[in-house]
């Protein structure tokens, strides 16, 4: 019974949000103010069916309802609990009721709350965000039923992907599709935009909120993924230039372009073409990743669907929203006015060169996502990997960080570089000593050496926005640019010397030995087995030490077999201190009684995902200065309002 509720409170918020496109179309139209007045409440009550629906899937999970064809292939009994509730988004059907979930509580709350713009724009927002709703909703509705009932029910579940299962991976996609929804929001904003020819910094002042969350969602997803492939995987590395990493990626890239554009837009009313253009790219980005990783072409943990026919429908969509939009674009950008016009030397110039700089790393990206599965098509296999990546993205990556370190320090409008020459002089300065130094002491590689000096450097730029001003004064987004760059600084600081100053240690060892990597000596105590929930493993014990002096650190890497369904992971075990980790894992016995150990010593490697936190606190500051900033405008003008409404009435008093 609850997966039928659960269906059909899916097929009313279908219903819904067929009514909702109807009446945004036809309230257009003169004769249409009723049905232009259903257009808020239908996207209200769609939000909350649609919530229902993912409660029930929820539901059906948590109680491992082997009936319902989606829990059978994707739980198992003796699962714990937060992995049951996992299940619910870790399959193909699930994840896209979640994503559609989210999009209709997007839409509700936009109907609910929003009401600075004029209502012909807000509907005819609500009206684009209902027809990129409903392909979603046909798609599930038709094609992936998540409530689907099976003849006979399962004996047993199929159980979760073992690599799933883990708190990471329980947390990490729904952060990351609160980030691709949110682009959704921004791209019916911009639809409505053209529609409405309304253009302006009103427009962007609302949309910017949802793209900030956005991207902030995306930045902790991100964040999040990289540190369970990190730690889950196996490998030691954090970032691997998988297909479905860069899918990720693209959408962040293209939100950080389209938060600085909309930015300018809302203070300056410049940059209105290309805001509306990004909108829609990001939009394509977070759309392209769905294509992959549902489409059955690539082969990875976080690909869902191996079925050629959704993938084509998800192609479809692809098609339709994307080209429609940039069909609408290319009939309305004529009648977008210009905007304000700036100077290049100034602090509009510096994020427009910035913006170009991130949409030349996506298109990077882009090609070398899409590049081998082309050639794969020709019956050529290739791999693009770091050799590749890494490289071709520093061509841009390497300008955008400069300009990132000097254009805060710009003015709006115009400005000269003569005016910023001496803090200008102090960050190459500091770039030129770190740079000198680490070559001197280290034999490192050019871009790690590189990404050190620009890091130093860009760690004091982050700041000198600041100098001479009253802190206490400082308003609430300027600390969250602040503390978002320098999260960049520290990240990049980490990325480098994870590069350069990594130390790999292979070793075959028995019961009692000790080996060394970088400044640790680690000792095998003992390999024993140990049983977990769903699991049987082999555990060894590791006592770890810098110096001979106090206690050693406990590591208790895992190779595990798990039965539900049958497939051997391995875990990692880390010893974190301020300047590195040590990473330790264990591998098979040897004829000769062995065991295999692999360790790392990766010096400042959590400074990575320590930047990624610093850079969405930097988002959340920023979101949280805009909302104090529009609160205080409001009740500003709210008394402004009243004293007119006094002083309206003496007069009349007075008359």
């Amino acid at each position: 019974m609850i997966a039928e509720l659960g269906l059909a409170a899916l097929w009313l918020a279908f219903a819904l949000c067929v009514l909702q496109l109807g009446a945004a179309i036809a309230g257009g139209r003169e004769q249409g103010a009723v049905l232009a007045a259903i257009v808020r409440p239908a996207a209200i009550v769609q939000g909350l069916l649609c919530g229902i629906a993912f409660l029930m899937l929820l539901w059906v999970f948590a109680i491992t309802d082997l009936s319902v064809g989606l829990v059978a292939a994707n739980s198992h009994s003796a699962k714990p609990m937060i992995f049951k509730l996992a299940g619910a988004w870790g399959n193909h059907e699930g994840s896209m009721l979640l994503w559609v979930t989210v999009m209709a509580l997007a839409g509700a709350l936009i109907a609910g709350l929003e009401r600075r713009l004029p209502e012909n724009m807000m509907r005819a927002t609500l009206g684009a965000q209902s027809f990129v709703a409903l392909g979603f909703y046909a798609f599930l509705i038709f094609s992936s039923n998540p409530f689907a009932r099976l003849a006979q029910p399962a004996p047993e579940g199929a159980g979760l992907n073992p690599l799933l299962q883990d708190i990471g991976l329980a947390l990490h996609p729904p952060v990351l599709y609160f980030g691709y929804v949110g682009l959704s929001v921004a791209f019916s904003f911009a639809v409505g935009a053209l529609l409405t020819r309304q253009v302006n910094p009103d427009f962007a002042r609302v949309t910017r909120p949802w793209v900030l969350a956005a991207w902030i969602c995306l930045t902790l997803g991100i964040t999040a993924g990289s540190y369970w492939a990190y730690y889950e995987l196996g490998w030691g590395g954090w970032w691997f230039w998988d297909p479905v990493e860069n899918a990720s990626l693209m959408p962040w890239l293209a939100a950080t372009a389209l938060l600085h554009s909309i930015g300018v837009l809302a203070a300056r009313d410049a940059l209105r073409a290309w805001t509306i253009l990004l909108g829609v790219i990001a939009f394509s980005m977070s759309m392209l990743g769905t294509f992959l990783v549902r489409s059955g072409i690539l082969t990875s943990v976080h690909a869902f669907a191996v079925d050629p026919e959704r993938g084509a429908f998800i192609l479809f969509l692809l098609g339709v929203y994307i080209g429609g939009a940039l069909l609408l674009f290319g009939l309305r950008a004529g009648a977008v006015a210009e905007g304000e016009r700036f100077a290049a030397t100034s602090k509009e110039g510096a994020l427009v060169f910035n913006n170009v700089m991130l949409c030349a790393i996506l298109g990077i990206v882009l090609l070398g996502t899409l590049y081998p599965l082309l050639t794969e098509a020709f019956d050529v296999r290739v791999s693009v990997g770091p050799d590749y990546f890494n490289p071709v993205s520093a061509i841009f990556v390497v300008p955008m960080l400069i300009v990132m370190a000097i254009g805060p320090l710009l003015r709006w409008r115009r400005d000269s570089l003569e005016r910023i020459a001496r803090p200008a002089a102090l960050l190459t300065a500091v770039a030129l000593v770190v740079l000198g130094f680490v070559a001197l002491l280290f034999e490192v590689s050019f871009l790690a050496l590189l990404g050190l000096a620009l890091s130093a450097a860009l760690a004091l730029a982050s700041f000198m926005p600041l100098r001479g001003r009253r802190l206490a004064r400082v308003p609430m987004s300027v600390w969250g640019m602040v503390v978002a760059h320098f999260g960049i600084a520290v990240a990049l600081f980490g990325m480098a010397s994870e590069s350069a100053f990594t130390v790999e240690r292979l070793a075959a060892v028995e019961a009692g030995a000790t080996t060394s990597v970088g400044p640790w000596q680690v000792r095998l105590d003992s390999v024993e087995p140990v049983a977990g929930p769903n699991w049987t493993a082999l555990e060894a014990r590791l006592s770890a030490r810098t110096s001979e002096r106090g206690a050693p650190t406990v590591l208790t890497p895992q190779s595990r077999n798990f039965w539900a369904p049958s497939q051997a992971t391995t875990e990692s075990a880390l010893a974190t201190r301020w300047n590195g980790q040590l990473y330790a894992v264990i591998g098979n016995q040897t004829d000769d009684g062995r065991w295999q150990l692999r360790l790392w010593w990766k010096p400042f490697v959590t400074f990575i995902w320590y930047g990624g936190i610093l850079v969405a606190l930097g988002g959340g500051l920023a979101i949280a200065g805009r909302v104090r900033s529009d609160l205080r405008r409001r009740i500003v003008g709210r008394r402004m309002a009243e004293r007119r409404a006094d002083e309206a009435h003496l007069e009349e008093a007075a008359a």
